[in-house]
């Protein structure tokens, strides 16, 4: 009987661990990658990444999705809310954009932007709602074109 007990919970300690492994140490790793120093995959304007998107959305995605991208566009609108730090950037499409979520070490550069500044946000695409979104961002006020 008392292996029994033993064998049962060695079984429950170990399903434990590996639960914890997968589930709960994903919680507590830093998942903000610092992209100020890596190398963009792709660079391109904001109008094109909009129009990429609007043509062929699949095509898109395994283009950009996913990767590191720097893009080039004017400020449409900053925002500060629910603890966000967020540009917008222009398009040649009225209804779409590009939403880019900026990394809190960015915050001084954001509050001396303004609007139809151009800017070179690099950032991780992480695909296509209404607006492309870019997360992670860098933001460069002086691009070289």
């Amino acid at each position: 009987m008392k292996k029994n007990n033993i064998f049962f919970y060695t079984l429950i300690v170990i399903l434990l661990l590996v639960n914890g492994y997968y589930y709960i140490f994903p919680y507590f790793t830093k998942s903000s990658k610092n992209l100020e120093k890596v190398a963009a995959e792709a660079s391109i304007h904001s109008s094109d990444l909009v129009t990429s998107y609007l043509l062929d959305e699949e095509t898109s995605n395994k283009l950009y999705t996913g990767k590191i991208i720097e893009v080039i566009g004017f400020v449409k609108e900053i925002t500060f809310l629910n603890n966000r730090n967020t540009v917008i950037l222009y398009s040649k499409n009225i209804t779409s954009g590009i939403i880019c979520d900026v990394h809190p070490s960015q915050v001084e550069k954001i509050k001396h932007l303004k609007e139809h500044q151009k800017i070179l946000v690099k950032g991780i695409c992480k695909g296509f709602l209404k607006d492309v979104i870019l997360l992670n961002c860098y933001i460069d006020i002086n691009p070289n074109e």
